[in-house]
């Protein structure tokens, strides 16, 4: 991964796309701070994949048994497990 500074990165943009191109990320700062990424687009197609399937995850989740109800102590849930 390569970082960057947002002057370096206006002077060579084409240099920096020829990188991410093959593969590489570039991250953009601004005194310091970074505020940019490039990246090569499978890998942002990628990242919204995931995206799209934790959200997908989440609202399957909803209203689903999480097992243990407030209160319950490990005592009890041992217990409750043997019975099965």
């Amino acid at each position: 991964m390569l970082t960057v500074g947002s002057f370096e990165a206006k002077t060579k943009l084409a240099e920096l796309l020829d990188k991410v191109e093959a593969g590489d990320t570039v991250t953009i700062t601004r005194r310091g701070v970074a505020v940019a990424q490039l990246v090569p687009i499978k890998t942002a197609d990628e990242r919204e994949r995931q995206r799209a399937l934790v959200e997908e995850i989440k609202r399957w989740r909803v209203g689903k048994d999480r097992g243990a109800k407030p209160g319950s102590t490990v005592p009890a849930l041992i217990k409750a497990g043997r019975r099965y």
